[in-house]
């Protein structure tokens, strides 16, 4: 059986599915491992280190063809159309943006794995890709800040006269949000944080923070573990009381993302109106929509009152050799619980694939596990998706 890693065709997406350290354990599973020629040059993994690890460099139609088939994100159609019936499609595939796609995925009986539905139980966190590239992804906002920003981070005392920290604030903790805090405090910032989840202020605080709380706040998390959609009223206390904080920031990152849904915006204009001349926006959210009310996606600009907005749109891409090397584990672990001796394995009763059982602690009515489609149809238990789809 074979699997294969395809060159993304994206051009701001610079990760690889694969990388070369996962090889050995693939031939471990009785698999035959198909790279597609250069897929992992620009994330720093040549074809070389793929041949040397006993991979095989070929086309890409070539690498359509085999029984499994990793991509960071959903391939084009003319791709789709050339995969074989019942080929495993396992990879970022966004059914909210790429609905257009499902048709044809059904229409081939492909069974199709969104990684990005790996539910959240402790068995599945080892492949939970979100997380990982969140990490990542908190961690470059930072460091984007800190380049854009004309002063230092920390205080220091010099026989000069002495620099005042910066003040950096976050706005949503998730994964992303947590490590934003760390790097930033790590790098001697005095950092403030909000959170629509009144739980997340001893997180906060854990990574250095001080937490930001809003009057009548509450957890606003859903039984997934996902931010729920807030009222217009809280939405608008929210963004007084923040903004109120945020008008003395340097730097101010916004995170908040709800799955499924545009961003929440949580930095409207007329808060960027008031910011200080020289601080800085990062919006790790610009991909799709924004939380900064003024963000171009994909760009870097710097607005009338000398506010810089980075609306970089695919931060984990940017540190794209640690980024694949990452994913590439989260697929490796989730692989290696679909193959046995070398054959395909679908077991429908795998918490991981289709969700928890009704009455487990975990189970979310609508939603299912990473198994979005097969059998040429979508999977019941993705009734959530059904309606998109």
């Amino acid at each position: 059986m074979q699997i294969s890693a395809l060159k993304e065709n994206s051009n701001n997406e610079n990760r690889v599915a694969l990388t070369p350290d996962a090889i050995k354990l693939f031939q471990r599973l009785g698999l035959e491992i198909l790279i597609e020629d250069d897929a992992g040059n620009n994330s720093g993994y040549p074809n070389e280190l793929y041949k040397e690890n006993g991979a095989k460099i070929v086309s890409r139609n070539e690498c359509l063809k085999a029984d499994i088939c990793l991509c960071v994100k959903m391939p084009n159609e003319e791709d789709l159309n050339k995969l074989n019936e019942n080929t495993v499609l396992i990879g970022i595939l966004n059914p909210y943006e790429n609905k257009k796609y499902f048709n044809t995925l059904n229409n081939k009986k492909i069974i199709s794995c969104c990684m990005e539905l790996i539910p959240r139980i402790s068995r599945a966190q080892s492949m939970d890709v979100l997380s990982s590239q969140a990490n990542l992804a908190g961690y470059r906002s930072v460091i984007d800040a800190a380049e854009q920003f004309g002063k230092a981070f920390p205080m220091m005392m010099t026989a000069a006269g002495r620099v005042n920290p910066a003040k950096v604030m976050v706005l949503g903790v998730g994964v992303a949000g947590l490590q934003a805090i760390a790097t930033a405090k790590r790098l001697g910032a005095v950092v403030y944080a909000s959170d629509v989840r009144k739980s997340a202020a001893e997180q906060i605080e854990s990574v250095g923070g001080r937490f930001i709380e809003v009057d009548g706040m509450d957890d606003f998390e859903d039984e997934s573990g996902y931010a729920k959609p807030l009222t217009p009223e809280f939405i608008q206390k929210v963004n007084d009381t923040v903004c109120e904080v945020a008008r003395d920031a340097d730097v101010i990152i916004t995170t908040a993302r709800i799955f499924g849904r545009p961003a929440p915006i949580t930095v409207p204009a007329s808060a960027v109106a008031n910011f200080k001349t020289g601080s800085v926006v990062v919006d790790m959210n610009a991909d799709v929509g924004g939380n900064c009310e003024l963000t171009r996606a994909g760009e870097v600009f710097t607005t009338d009152n000398g506010v810089t907005i980075v609306g970089t749109k695919n931060l984990p891409g940017e540190l794209s050799n640690t980024a694949s090397m990452l994913f590439s584990n989260n697929m490796t672990n989730f692989v290696s619980t679909l193959v046995k001796e070398g054959k395909l394995v679908i077991d429908m009763e795998d918490d991981v694939l289709v969700g928890a059982p009704e009455g487990h602690d975990f189970y979310v009515q609508g939603m299912g596990g990473v198994l979005l489609c097969s059998d040429g149809s979508i999977h019941p238990k993705q009734s959530r998706l059904s309606g998109v789809l």
